[in-house]
């Protein structure tokens, strides 16, 4: 069975298990138009199964653009081939929110205020009740500005691939825990309402960071986080219905995956700063402050221990602790049991996923490091592999 062959089954079951899109009861020709931009850089491999699965929709765009910028393979015939309409890049140095703008430059003086605008990334294929579902959710809510995708992670690579589909599924399970609200619309998929990103631009340099009149800030190095933060500091609420879900490129060894999280963490902490405290920020904040006082939390549960161990006064837990563990353990293989008996067989351990942990955190520590002593971030894109 080839990559794609694979990718198409896995999204097919993941299909099957989310809720049915909503029907759209809409008369005919009274729905907004959609279109949807696709940005890509070198995803000749990925990009007929994304393509596709847009084509595939219950309610599918009007129109398809692939935003090809700086591609040194196939990316634009294989686009045309599929049926996309292509926008090249002309001299971008600001990586996906650089791509992004010169494609919004071109695109939104041809469309309302009404209409909507999907952006799904070129390695990401939505469930083909997604756009249905999003429309749907921003009809019935007018205080919705923005409709993100949930997302899962693609089956392969080995144990680094495993833990990362674990990850994804206690992030859906919390979203679903917060009756659908998204903290960060995901870069995978998100359908937007072009009057909130008109809204954008225009308090660009005022309200909110970022050259004026521009709808990403081209500085951003986690555009999809920083978009949220314009969006809900303009009053606009953002969620994530189960029925938007998307299956996205999972990163395939430990050395991808510390670049890709350095580059998530960064971008999260300099967006932050950017955006200062506030009533919408402050959540956020409090996130970071809270994860890294469990980063220390868990060095000094690791000295402890160390200390314990050396002194010949470690031993199996008792009595109340027990019970501590157990309950540890029920938590960590119930919340992946969407997953199936694979996720939860992974979790049952605990060590394993500890250890995915204790990675992160590193991460999470590199970042802060870095962003203290100003050290320049750079983006990581997976090396294409194959046409």
């Amino acid at each position: 069975m080839t990559r794609g062959q694979k990718r198409r089954s896995q999204l097919a079951a993941l299909t099957l298990d989310l809720p049915p899109a909503p029907l759209d009861d809409a008369p005919a020709g009274t729905r907004p138009r959609i279109v949807a931009l696709v940005p890509a850089h070198d995803e000749q491999r990925a990009l007929p199964e994304a393509l596709a699965s847009l084509r595939d929709q219950t309610t599918a765009p009007d129109r398809i653009v692939v935003v090809a910028d700086n591609c040194t393979d196939d990316t634009v015939p294989v686009a045309r081939r599929h049926g996309a309409e292509v926008l090249e890049t002309v001299g971008n140095t600001d990586r996906k929110a650089g791509a992004l703008g010169q494609a919004l430059d071109a695109l939104l003086p041809a469309l309302a205020d009404d209409d909507l605008l999907l952006v799904a990334d070129a390695d990401s294929m939505l469930v083909t009740g997604f756009v249905e579902t999003a429309l749907r959710t921003l009809r019935d809510d007018h205080t919705v500005g923005a409709v993100g995708g949930v997302f899962h992670g693609e089956a392969g690579s080995g144990l680094v691939g495993a833990l990362q589909r674990n990850e994804y599924a206690r992030y859906a399970r919390e979203i679903a825990r917060r009756a659908d609200r998204a903290t960060v619309l995901t870069g995978t998929a998100t359908l937007f309402r072009v009057g909130v990103l008109r809204e954008v631009a225009a308090a660009r340099g005022t309200r909110l960071p970022g050259p004026a009149g521009r709808v990403y800030d081209p500085a951003a190095l986690t555009e999809d986080n920083e978009i949220t933060l314009a969006v809900r500091t303009l009053g606009w609420r953002t969620v994530s219905p189960p029925g938007c879900g998307v299956l996205t490129e999972i990163m395939p060894t430990w050395a991808d995956l510390w670049r890709q999280r350095l580059r998530w963490q960064r971008g999260a902490l300099e967006n932050l700063r950017g955006y200062g405290l506030n009533v919408v920020t402050a959540p956020y904040l409090a996130r970071q402050a809270g994860m890294y006082a469990g980063i220390v939390a868990v060095g000094l549960f690791l000295l402890a221990t160390a200390l314990f161990a050396t002194a010949g006064l470690l031993g199996p837990p008792t009595g109340l602790w027990i019970a501590v563990t157990a309950v540890f353990v029920v938590e960590r293989v119930w919340t992946v049991r969407a997953r199936g008996w694979r996720g939860m067989a992974l979790a049952l351990p605990m060590v394993v996923e500890f250890g995915y942990d204790l990675f992160q955190q590193a991460v999470f520590l590199r970042a802060a490091a870095d962003a203290l002593r100003g050290d320049r971030a750079d983006w990581h894109h997976l090396a294409p592999s194959g046409a």
